[in-house]
């Protein structure tokens, strides 16, 4: 049986990140890909910020920049805010993928596509753990290895292997890839609503060469998400005056919202989507899984050394991970317990009250795509009128410092 230090599961921006980070170190790392080809399919909008960059170490997978948002209510009323320096940037998703592989690769890492974990085995080697791993082809292939590291997306085998919790809810996304798309090139623009996005929003992202990502992700309703998709069709037809054209590729996903109660166990961690390090305000993981990578590293890297992998050393990753990024992760889900209550008359509402010069300025000041919940309680600070709209309990947590949000009253959602 093959023995290495550390299997990784899944070459996405968090695994190739924890391979790099493992690798350089000069530890033995494997990583597996269930797909024939590393960033195949493309798994996301790639709508990033600098930090994603500067985690990188590169620029050469960014298509073009973003100065701002546009937000549409259902109605279409909408509000905007343009800054003078580029807030976002639009990637290519498949080449970050590759560009982060094969930055492990040259640093020692070894890459087998085509093939996924597929389960443990009962008996390993001393200070092992053994895993089957499966390929595309049929034949199996057994390893015996001091680590897992989880990075195999939301419906994560890692996860269930070791019998760690699933996030509480996935949202279904849907998103296709228009050529030609009229918009402003600089600008985002965001799509609220229970007919078109129900649960979260809908998404026009220019993909800088005259085309954009269109896309939704919603509540799993029992309703495919590409009918929303359509939904989102026909209102951005409205919004532009003219009917966007036939789609060239389609992307079909989900997306973890809600922390796990741990991402660690004896001789394994998760990382990225399988640890569902994922913003609860807009779906988006790619920095908060390569961060938590680079945590989930260091952990390793010392209780490699050490020969000390059981789930009392891994633990604490998940103490660091929280420390830096638990905080937010708890004030957006809060926020996103509002955001469902509210229906397509407040949303409205919403969208009017953050229509004066003074929010639309703290948006351009406070704004941050990596930590929504900054802006949001500056908005509230500053605008009576919005808090005016939304639950009492809001008032709590702006005037409070406390860790937590409070609870919301029970009760049904507002349809």
């Amino acid at each position: 049986m093959e023995s290495i230090d550390v299997l990784v599961v899944g070459a996405g921006p968090a695994g190739s990140t924890a391979a790099y980070r493992l690798a350089s170190a000069g530890h033995r790392v494997v990583v597996v890909e269930e797909h024939p080809k590393v960033g195949e399919p493309v798994q996301c909008a790639g709508l990033v910020s600098r930090r994603v960059l500067d985690l990188a170490g590169a620029e050469s997978f960014v298509r073009t920049s973003v100065r701002g948002a546009a937000v549409y209510g259902p109605g279409l009323g909408s509000t905007s805010f343009r800054a003078e320096a580029p807030r976002a940037y639009v990637i290519d998703r498949h080449g970050l993928d590759v560009y982060l592989a094969d930055r492990a690769a040259r640093s020692g890492a070894e890459y087998r596509t085509s093939t996924r974990f597929d389960h443990l085995l009962p008996t390993a080697p001393p200070d092992r753990i053994a895993v089957r791993l499966a390929h595309a082809e049929g034949t199996s292939t057994d390893l015996a290895c001091r680590l897992v590291i989880g990075a195999d997306g939301v419906a994560s085998a890692v996860a269930r292997a070791f019998r760690l919790r699933r996030p509480v809810e996935i949202l279904p996304a849907f998103e296709a890839e228009i050529p030609n798309s009229p918009g402003d090139p600089e600008m985002v623009e965001v799509y609220l609503g229970r007919h078109i996005s129900p649960g979260l929003f809908g998404w026009w992202i220019p993909d800088g060469a005259g085309g954009a990502r269109v896309g939704v992700a919603v509540d799993a309703d029992g309703t495919p998400a590409r009918v929303y998709y359509e939904r989102l069709r026909a209102h951005l037809a409205r919004r532009f005056g003219t009917p966007l054209g036939s789609a060239t590729a389609y992307l079909a996903s989900g997306i973890p919202i809600g922390t796990l109660p741990k991402t660690y166990a004896d001789r394994a961690l998760l990382i990225g989507d399988a640890a569902a390090q994922v913003k609860p305000l807009s779906g988006g993981g790619i920095f908060t899984g390569m961060r938590c990578a680079e945590i989930a590293a260091q952990v390793a890297h010392g209780a490699l050394a050490r020969n000390d992998l059981g789930a009392g050393a891994l633990a604490e990753y998940d103490r660091l991970w929280r420390a830096e990024l638990g905080e937010e992760f708890q004030r957006a889900l809060y926020l996103r317990r509002v955001f469902t209550r509210l229906n397509d008359a407040d949303l409205d509402r919403v969208i009017e009250a953050l229509k004066d010069a003074g929010s639309r300025a703290t948006i351009v000041a406070f704004g941050d795509i990596d930590f929504p919940t900054h802006v949001v309680r500056e908005l509230l600070r500053t605008s009576p009128s919005l808090v005016r709209l939304l639950p009492k309990a809001l008032g709590a947590w702006v005037g409070g410092s406390a860790y937590r949000a409070p609870d919301l009253e029970p009760g049904p959602l507002r349809k």
